[in-house]
């Protein structure tokens, strides 16, 4: 997986009744593009994490993407 600051972060619910989400990229913590990252959710909460395999990232238009 790899990211830039600026990407969205697809986080699929796992749990019956919990919905997908979004959370933004704010700051790449990782190597090369690589986890962990600092998000912030719609609701301003910031976070670090390292995504699962029920994350995809969404490259901002107009970025390269690998």
């Amino acid at each position: 997986m790899h990211a830039t600051k600026g990407d969205r972060l697809l986080i699929h619910g796992r749990v019956v009744g919990r919905q997908d989400h979004f959370v933004e990229i704010i700051e790449v913590l990782g190597p090369d593009g690589t986890p962990p990252y600092r998000v912030r959710a719609a609701d301003g909460h910031e976070s670090i994490m390292s995504p699962g395999p029920d994350s995809v990232v969404e490259h901002r238009k107009g970025a390269d993407s690998d």
